[in-house]
């Protein structure tokens, strides 16, 4: 089955088919570092994490740039709020939002491209977009004339005569017209500024994204994604932008984006402050809850964000968790010699949570519905421990485990923290029995002492030492 996406652009499900056979370049809009990251930026970045590596799973070469708003009016107010630089602000605030991300599993992003370096590519658009007659000049600055571009509002399905002044568009008297947008914005003290034939100022916001894509991608390509309120007026504005200057169609063959993550009915966000960083819900949760509890849910999706929901979360992953542990510890110490009955139901029960694992993901990337699909296996692995497997129906279910999580970006606690588990219980073993050899019964025999009072009980075999979980 092939995959399906949701195109923004048609406003319906579509069949991907990347431009470029086998390779998929994708595009999200990244981080404006002037303060920390938050739960509704996590539950984007994470979607698309998830997405670039299904994308690999299904053997595309994905390659993913985000950018870096590392100039914007957001930091330049901090910036005089705090006295700090702007190029100091974004620098640390973009190591702590790689720093949250990175502990959330985030880890299928090729490229950061900061735009302060891009503003030559951007100079170079703005010059083609004055020269087509699609933007003018107004005292040192550049604005992109919205009417000039008749499908403005293709992709919002907004209609050109009905867009107001001000609706998320900057309000300026230099304008022509009230819906157009500015590419080049003249100097303005304490701003920081790039020289340009125009004069010294700085890049407008949707002009540097276009310009960033296209310089590492060319005049078209597969996927951009980002949050649902920057269809319009930004995403918008790019398209625009790269249609006329270009003159290919469509600028991107996918558009597609998150759903928000609601405070009791609204959008978290900064201007509402009812926001909670991700490093405060770092200390409260693990990473992999945070994870489980974001992915858990369709990317297109508004999520609500409660107590109550971020527990039902860790509670039900923590049953996830749970079953690969005990499928671990069934590998080390109860694994049958001879298959029976129950090893066919669970082979067959493997095939099947891939397969439906692969159909949900092809079908707009439904990770929601995988997941369920994942407690269903679980429920069928339960059930078959107690009644003894093989190692190699062992094997298999861990197989699958690893490779649902290896996508999802889950089960690290269960899997790869078992691994230091289990090399650390394989040197202390072979310490105790060192000792024994040596006949240095008292060392030998305070290991096992210590390892029981931890609930490690420590047996000795005819085929040697084992150990096995209280």
């Amino acid at each position: 089955m092939a995959i399906q996406v949701y195109n923004t652009l048609t406003r319906k499900m579509e069949e991907f088919e990347p431009l470029h056979g086998n390779r998929v370049n994708m595009f999200v809009c990244g981080v404006t570092p002037y303060d920390y990251t938050h739960l509704g930026h996590a539950k984007t970045y994470i979607a698309f994490d998830t997405i670039a590596k299904y994308l690999r799973y299904r053997g595309y070469s994905v390659f993913y740039i985000q950018n870096v708003t590392d100039v914007d009016d957001h930091l330049i107010n901090r910036s005089k709020e705090t006295g700090e630089s702007e190029a100091e602000l974004a620098e640390k605030f973009f190591k702590l939002f790689i720093e949250d991300m990175t502990a959330l599993g985030m880890d299928s992003v090729n490229l950061y491209a900061y735009a302060t370096e891009h503003v030559p590519e951007i100079v170079e658009q703005i010059e083609g977009l004055i020269k087509k007659g699609y933007a003018y000049e107004s005292n040192g600055s550049v604005y992109f004339e919205v009417g000039k571009f008749s499908e403005f509002g293709k992709l919002s399905k907004q209609v050109l005569e009905k867009l107001r002044p001000g609706a998320r568009v900057e309000v300026d008297e230099n304008k022509r017209n009230p819906e157009d947008f500015a590419l080049w914005k003249a100097e303005k003290p304490g701003e920081p500024t790039w020289d340009s034939p125009w004069g010294k100022g700085r890049p407008g916001w949707h002009i540097e994204d276009t310009a960033i894509a296209m310089a590492y991608f060319g005049e078209q390509y597969d996927i951009h994604g980002g949050a649902t309120e920057l269809i319009f007026p930004h995403h918008e504005s790019e398209v625009a932008q790269a249609e006329a200057l270009t003159g290919k169609k469509p600028f991107v063959k996918y558009w597609l984006h998150t759903g928000v993550l609601n405070v009791k009915g609204e959008k978290m966000s900064k201007s509402l402050n009812n926001f909670w960083r991700v490093q405060e819900a770092l200390e409260e949760y693990e990473p992999d809850v945070l994870r489980f509890f974001l992915v858990n849910a369709h990317y297109r999706s508004p999520v609500d964000y409660t107590d109550e929901v971020l527990e039902e979360a860790k509670q039900g992953y923590e049953r996830l968790v749970e079953t690969v542990q005990n499928v671990r510890f069934a590998l080390k110490m109860q694994a049958k010699d001879e298959r029976t009955s129950e090893d066919d139901e669970v082979d067959k029960a493997v095939k099947e949570v891939m397969q439906k694992f692969e159909e949900s993901m092809d079908n707009d990337f439904n990770t929601r519905e995988a997941i369920s699909h994942l407690f269903t296996f679980s429920t069928k692995v339960n059930a078959a421990l107690s009644k003894g497997l093989t190692r190699e129906s062992l094997e298999g279910v861990l197989k699958a485990y690893r490779t649902i999580g290896d996508v999802l970006g889950l089960f690290k606690k269960g899997i790869e923290k078992e691994d230091v588990v289990d090399g650390l219980m394989e040197f202390l073993v072979e310490m105790r029995e060192k000792a024994r050899e040596e006949k240095n019964f008292e060392v030998s025999d305070e290991i096992r002492d210590r390892l029981a009072k931890i609930g490690i009980l420590l047996e000795d075999t005819k085929d040697g030492p084992r150990w096995k979980k209280r």
